[in-house]
């Protein structure tokens, strides 16, 4: 256990008359979430990865001297666990004595906590989660579901499945976990292609075209496994289907490679997942180089960072498809002007106690207040390490 700290103190004698709360306990917790089949894309076919066995999950919880909580959490797939919860607990105290309601300040103050390591990558990540949690204690201290708090535009937001749709699934279970999740409400497919046989892709795309028909919103994606012409190739042979988008086709930084092949094909380009600030993402906007953006908010630092893109997206008329993570996306894509997507993964599912609601090709916003998430006992058991500070 870890005493308020001098920066606390601090921070205390700095605040005014509108200051009326501030965080006084952090726990931030090391939790591993095993998969149960490893998972492949086309990064493992391509000999860059290996299969993907568990998810690496940064939590961070929060109460103030009022007694508000929040909770919010980070990720990192294959690498990078470790290593976000090592920065998290170095930057922990800084929020100590915070005003709770400061989300955008305290962001600043904890970038500048860990300075040396930049401003992108694992030490954004890392802040996402205090972030998230910030703004879920925010939206729970007003009784109100986080897209409540931000200004809903809907309260459904369109779902579509990805986990069903991997490399490493025979086309016949792929066809099968298509039906089941149409069966179960989610609205649209999304299936993996980028092997470095483009015929066992166009094999695999079209019969599942073929099961779904024509009315149903199929995605699919490279995992940024093309080269530019093995890209425009492909997609030019894809447009007969119909797509939605075509999903990370260059390495996720080739902003002029992606513009080129935005301008040249009618299927919408998606990317963005991968990128892990808003100005990177800037790269994408300002070379025209997605149709559709597809941020992450824990990998971009979190809903303030998230909320920044954005205002950018909309202002370029960009459609909007955030990445993983559903239950903190829900929220964002529901405070999006634009119609947005939001992807629908159940392996976070054993984390939480509560489930969300699909029904009829949409992912609906619930009443509970803030995330709607509480931690359950499962999660605690793959708990590997955590640190507190302060007293609750």
């Amino acid at each position: 256990m870890v005493t308020t700290s001098h920066t606390a103190t601090q921070a205390a004698q700095q605040a005014g008359e509108a200051t009326l709360d501030r965080v006084s306990w952090i726990r931030v917790s090391s939790v591993v979430l095993p998969l149960a089949t490893p998972i492949s894309d086309a990064k493992v076919l391509t000999g860059r990865q290996k299969p993907m066995t568990e998810v690496a999950f940064l939590f961070v919880e929060l109460a103030t001297e009022e007694g508000h909580e929040g909770i919010g959490f980070s990720y990192s797939k294959r690498a990078g666990g470790p290593g976000q919860f090592a920065h998290a607990r170095e930057i922990a105290p800084t929020l100590l004595g915070e005003d709770p309601s400061d989300i955008a300040k305290i962001w600043t103050k904890l970038v500048w906590a860990g300075a040396s390591v930049g401003r992108s990558g694992l030490s954004t990540q890392a802040i996402a989660a205090f972030d998230i949690a910030l703004w879920d204690l925010k939206a729970k201290r007003a009784g109100l579901p986080l897209a409540k708090l931000l200004g809903a535009h809907r309260d459904t937001v369109r779902c579509y499945n990805t986990s069903g749709g991997f490399l490493h699934t025979p086309t016949e279970q792929l066809l099968e976990n298509a039906t089941a999740s149409l069966a179960s409400g989610i609205g649209g497919i999304k299936i993996k292609v980028g092997q470095p046989d483009g015929k066992e892709d166009l094999r695999r795309l079209t019969a599942v075209r073929e099961h779904l028909g024509d009315d149903v919103p199929l995605m699919v994606d490279a995992n940024q496994q093309w080269d530019r012409p093995t890209a425009q190739r492909m997609g030019r042979a894809f447009e007969e289907f119909g797509l939605v988008w075509i999903e990370e086709p260059l390495d996720a930084y080739d902003a002029a490679g992606h513009a080129a092949l935005a301008a040249s094909l009618d299927t919408s380009v998606a990317t963005g997942e991968m990128l892990a600030s808003v100005a990177e993402h800037w790269e994408l906007i300002r070379h025209s180089a997605a149709d559709i953006i597809q941020p992450d908010a824990p990998r971009i630092g979190g809903i303030t960072q998230f909320l920044k893109l954005a205002t950018l997206a909309e202002q370029h008329h960009l459609q909007l498809a955030p990445h993983f993570a559903m239950e903190i996306h829900l929220h964002l894509a529901a405070a999006y002007p634009q119609e947005p997507w939001v992807e629908h993964f159940d392996w976070l599912e054993p984390l939480f106690n509560e489930r969300l609601e699909i029904r009829d090709g949409r992912m609906r916003v619930s009443a509970r207040p803030g995330l709607g998430i509480t931690l359950s006992e499962q999660a605690r058991a793959w708990t590997g390490a955590e640190a507190e500070f302060g007293a609750r």
